[in-house]
């Protein structure tokens, strides 16, 4: 494409060469750039795209897009503008001729509940004969096709690359999570919403956005660019974006009076029952899910269809069509006779502890036992917060390690271990053990909540990243335990 075409609507200034040129591909890793490609330096979390321009240029790079001066860069052209992570976003807009403007865009933000909220859109659209692209943490989907998610939301060029393919392949509606980090890094810059959930605010991340309140006008940037707010009104800083945001808006709620109301509750192990009403109709839902929070991710994800014009029942019949999600609140042993159950969730953060544990809590008729840990390189100010709620809200409490990255485990679960204030707890580093040490804990009755990892099949360690998938690590501990 012509770089004049790549370039559109951006503001810039030429320092060298010329602007009529073909560009094969847009790149912002120098390590990819191939002949005639146009390099975009951006500045990351940890490292700076400036610092690669010659390994660029080396390669083939016909043009940089740059921030900072660079000096004696003769040999291709060179374009200056003040942020190139919008300059990245919109180029990669214009090359793959702005796929998002042919789509249904609805994006959900909050600390907990997107992933599941994503999968509640995607089974009441695709109920209605939709065809669904999904992006998220656990996987991205375009249509049926299955593609591996490196980070929550994709980086803007590969996520334009991905709205181009869900256009070709005949996609209507594409949901995607948009996590805090996308929006302040313009990741998602420029793209218009149809509809934008906001589910709740809980702490973290704090070690990348330094204060709550940096965290909070991070999530607010989705609102001001959707034509529709879907706000939980419920949660505190939900009712301060309902506030803040701009256009159209659509509240939901348990406690208190808004658009989409849910009511009279009826929790069971496999699942919940509850009303949902919307203009003085009501309809009764049976989730295939337990937890309250299940329910405000189902009400999140029904008013957002509703606001696009889909009737409750229909909504009804796409929240009940869907099963489970992977790594959220998933009972793993459905399929095992052994008297207690267990549960995988991702719940990584407090306030996702506390959900999964006072839902399992609702259900459990023995004793609770909790197997929980917190990743490394992450705010370590929530450890000990952790530590606390884990075994106040246990009866039983395996700490142990999550994904250590470059830190010591250990080092790690003594600072969880600091907030504990119940001897109810034992500390087992090996997390397979850990595991295993929970199960030959449990007796009849008993729920087993292993918290923190979820969906994923990998553990990292500080030299390296092995595969750890929890129920295939669960199965193997059930034939250990029965041999």
């Amino acid at each position: 494409m012509n770089l004049k075409k790549i370039l559109k609507d951006i503001n810039y200034e030429l320092l060298n060469g010329n602007n009529n040129l073909e560009i094969r591909e847009i790149q912002y890793d120098s390590r990819n750039v191939k002949s005639g490609d146009l390099f975009v330096c951006i500045e990351g979390y940890s490292t700076d795209g400036h610092k690669y321009v010659n390994s660029a240029v080396s390669n083939g790079a016909a043009a940089v897009i740059c921030s900072k001066d660079i000096e004696n860069l003769t040999e291709c052209t060179v374009i200056k503008t003040e942020d190139t992570r919008k300059a990245l976003a919109l180029a990669a807009a214009n090359y793959y001729d702005h796929p998002s403007d042919k789509l249904k865009v609805m994006g959900i933000t909050g600390t907990n509940g997107k992933t599941t909220s994503t999968f509640m859109m995607k089974s009441v659209l695709e109920a209605q004969g939709y065809k669904v692209g999904l992006l998220g943490t656990i996987a991205n989907y375009v249509g049926d096709k299955k593609i591996a998610a490196h980070r929550t939301t994709p980086e803007s060029l590969e996520l334009q690359k991905l709205f181009a393919e869900m256009v070709e392949e005949g996609v209507n509606y594409c949901i995607m999570e948009v996590s805090s980090h996308s929006l302040y890094l313009n990741r998602v810059y420029g793209i218009k919403f149809c509809q934008a959930i906001f589910t709740n605010l809980t702490r973290d991340h704090l070690d990348f956005h330094k204060t709550f309140e940096n965290y909070y006008n991070a999530k607010l940037i989705l609102f001001k660019n959707t034509l529709n707010s879907v706000v939980n009104i419920d949660d505190e800083y939900g009712e301060r974006v309902y506030e803040d945001s701009e256009g159209k808006k659509t509240s939901y709620a348990m406690d208190k009076e808004a658009d989409v109301k849910g009511s009279n509750l009826h929790m069971h192990s496999r699942g919940v029952e509850f009303d949902i009403t919307y203009k003085n109709e009501t309809q009764h839902i049976n989730l295939n899910i337990p937890g309250k929070y299940n329910v405000m991710n189902a009400l999140g994800s029904a008013a957002a269809c509703l606001g696009e014009g889909m009737s409750l029942a229909s909504v009804k019949q796409g929240l009940e069509a869907m099963l489970c999600v992977p790594g959220r609140c998933e009972i793993v042993t459905k399929n095992y006779n052994l008297g207690y159950e267990v549960i995988v969730d991702y719940a990584h953060t407090p306030d996702g502890l506390e959900n999964i544990l006072k839902t399992a809590r609702e259900f459990t008729k023995g004793k609770l036992i909790s197997v929980f840990g917190c990743g490394g390189d992450r705010d370590n100010t929530k450890r000990p917060i952790m530590g606390k709620i884990g075994t106040e809200l246990s009866d039983k409490a395996v700490i142990t390690s999550d994904n250590p990255r470059t830190e010591d485990p250990m080092s790690i679960i003594k600072e969880v271990v600091t907030g504990v204030q119940k001897d109810n707890y034992i500390v087992v580093e090996n997390r397979r053990e850990a595991i295993k040490k929970a199960m030959e804990m449990a007796k009849k009755d008993d729920v087993i909540v292993v918290a923190g990892k979820g969906h994923e099949d990998y553990q990292i360690l500080k030299d390296k990243t092995i595969h750890f998938d929890e129920r295939e690590v669960i199965a193997e501990i059930i034939k250990e335990l029965n041999k």
